[in-house]
């Protein structure tokens, strides 16, 4: 059996290394090398890892504390956001009137400071209907809602009035923070703000994973095994 191939280390290589240390063979320098990439890998995903998870604290506690109350919404283990407090008023139109639902709509947000969303709105054009013996034209009938995470606010217009009618809910601070969570009557950019949450807790538990493996190879072949049995059993429960 051959003997494994001892390598010297160059004059340059050999700077500062004490006299009587062994020489080391190719392969044990291919381990040594390897060893090495994989702690400055795991030394940067740590570091990754903390700084995913410090983002993600303050809004995560958010979201635990309000995913806890929407699965508690119903059943016998309810937990109440508290009673809106609803409010009914009666507007009188502006003088240069009203083009469509959608004209109303923006009014509506203008002269209530409303924030949010307006909603789908309802148009129903004029049709007869029938009053006992008689028969009479039921007016255009125009319906928005506009929402936000604190009120929601839905208006009803009978066209030739010269009022709308406006009915007004206060959320309670709990349901307010289930809007949040819900994105109910937000922009943009909180929907995108939600989705780095999400996207951080999908990376905090790919790299929590990789951690508790530190790239062994029995480990990573457990995990790996565990994955896909728990993906085959809810692709199973599914069909």
């Amino acid at each position: 059996m051959n003997a494994p191939e001892k390598i010297d280390l160059k004059p340059a290589d050999r700077a500062g290394v004490p006299a009587g240390i062994p020489r080391l063979d190719a392969a044990e320098l291919a381990a040594r090398r390897q060893r090495s990439r994989r702690a400055t890998f795991i030394k940067w995903l740590r570091k990754v890892h903390g700084w995913v998870g410090l983002w993600g604290a303050a809004l995560g506690m958010l979201f635990g504390a309000t995913g806890f109350l929407l699965n508690h919404r119903a059943g016998p283990l309810r937990v109440s956001t508290g009673e809106p407090q609803v409010e009914q008023l009666q507007l009188p139109l502006p003088p240069q009137g009203f083009q469509s639902p959608g004209d109303m709509a923006r009014w509506l947000k203008d002269e209530l400071h409303i924030d949010g969303k307006p909603g789908r709105a309802r148009r129903e054009p004029a049709h007869p209907v029938a009053w006992g013996d008689r028969s009479a034209v039921q007016p255009e009938f125009w319906q928005v809602a506009v929402a936000g995470p604190g009120q929601g606010v839905q208006a009803e217009y009978w066209v030739g009035n010269g009022y709308v009618s406006v009915k007004r809910t206060q959320n309670s601070l709990l349901a307010t923070m289930n809007n949040l969570h819900k994105g109910v009557g937000l922009s943009v950019g909180w929907v995108l703000l939600i989705d780095t949450i999400a996207g951080s807790l999908i990376l905090l538990s790919l790299t929590g994973v990789l951690l508790w493996t530190e790239l062994n190879r029995r480990r990573t072949v457990g995990v790996v095994l565990v994955g896909a049995s728990i993906a085959a059993a809810m692709v199973c429960g599914m069909m």
